[in-house]
């Protein structure tokens, strides 16, 4: 079992940046595929990007493509989503997930394929 915290969200202007960081308990993190969620106001939580067990592979949402970047340091328990050119469209809570798997090549974008969630950080991002 994996407990997940997250942390750096907060109130930043458009075209700003904020890195959101995901802390997990256990001792076990390189067993998990990792992903980033994301939830506004009034919408379905939807996909931001995942990262495999080992970090050689992640994926994007089109929206953020190119702007966010997922990353992990698996010595520290730690995944990471760098958030650059911030827009107000970005605004919600951000939910690390995990999903144990043997395939160390496997990612997720499927909320329903994921485990173990955490509490969500605010992002606002003013215009």
């Amino acid at each position: 079992q994996v407990q997940l915290v997250e942390s750096g969200g907060g109130l930043v202007q458009a075209g700003g940046s904020l890195r959101l960081t995901c802390a997990a308990s256990g001792r076990t993190f390189n067993a998990y595929a990792m992903g980033w969620f994301r939830q506004a106001p009034g919408k379905e939580r939807e996909f931001v990007a995942t990262i495999t067990r080992t970090g050689r592979s992640t994926y994007y949402a089109d929206s953020v493509k190119g702007r966010f970047t997922i990353s992990r340091d698996n010595a520290a328990n730690t995944v990471y989503l760098q958030m650059n050119s911030l827009k107000p469209e970005d605004t919600a809570v951000y939910y690390c997930a995990a999903r144990s798997t043997l395939n160390s090549r496997s990612y997720y974008l499927g909320e329903n394929e994921y485990t173990y969630w955490g509490q969500g950080t605010q992002v606002t991002v003013s215009s």
